[in-house]
């Protein structure tokens, strides 16, 4: 790995930008889901060795937001993660909370390289097959060029699959890449630490029932907890 990026702690994510996260949500418009079919959602992990200190949280987190979705019943969730030098791997699509739990116990951190453009692309490819309503990535790094990101995060958002970037800590150069991915694909960001993972979690959470249900999962979510569901469903309906 080119420098060891898990040294330096990253002020927690501020008000502003949670809100600036949900206004770019908004500005999706509603779920396109046709009625009476599940919501696809591919989500991307980087698990390269500088996310070790914070993987077990992230990974409680991320069971949180799959649970959230299973609750609603209408969302299928493929996983996808990148170590090493090399490896990136797929898992099938899942549609229980308890599998994909499983799944993402399995995995432990490896030294190497990001490799985000895979992920972009499998995405792609996949929405070739059948659709899916959005992309979820969470990582805190980037090592590949810019362009090369720019360009099939540019073919996504043309395809309509919108781009979930979140960014674990405060590495600018990660920064700026994760926020042209989010832009060019039409879709969001926002950067997050430990300090911020309840935050997160509330965002995963509301991205999910969002994908899996549109406007009325959220409205369903936001009568039972309030935060980022009623917050994200105020923007939608603005």
């Amino acid at each position: 790995m080119s420098k060891d990026r898990s040294q330096t702690p990253a002020p927690a994510s501020s008000r502003p930008e949670i809100d600036a996260f949900l206004e770019r949500v908004k500005s999706l418009g509603p779920s396109t889901n046709p009625s009476g079919k599940r919501g696809r959602l591919v989500f991307g992990l980087d698990a390269t060795m500088s996310r070790q200190p914070t993987w077990d949280s992230a990974c409680a987190l991320q069971a949180d937001m799959f649970r959230e979705a299973a609750a609603i019943g209408g969302l299928d969730i493929q996983l996808v993660y990148f170590r090493s030098l090399t490896e990136c791997r797929a898992s099938g699509w899942v549609a229980a909370s308890a599998k994909l739990a499983d799944l993402m116990s399995k995995i432990d951190c490896r030294g190497g390289h990001t490799q985000i453009r895979k992920v972009l692309r499998h995405a792609r490819e996949e929405h070739g097959k059948q659709k899916i309503q959005a992309l979820v990535f969470v990582g805190d790094a980037m090592e590949e060029p810019i362009d090369d990101l720019c360009v099939t995060a540019g073919e996504l958002g043309l395809l309509g699959v919108p781009v979930f970037m979140f960014q674990e800590g405060n590495d600018p150069v990660a920064e700026r890449a994760f926020k042209e991915v989010a832009r060019l694909s039409r879709g969001a960001y926002c950067r997050f630490d430990t300090g911020s993972a309840k935050e997160l979690g509330d965002l995963l959470r509301a991205v999910a029932a969002y994908a899996a249900g549109g406007i009325k999962a959220l409205d369903d979510l936001s009568a039972r907890k309030a935060g980022a569901a009623r917050m994200l469903l105020t923007q939608l309906r603005s």
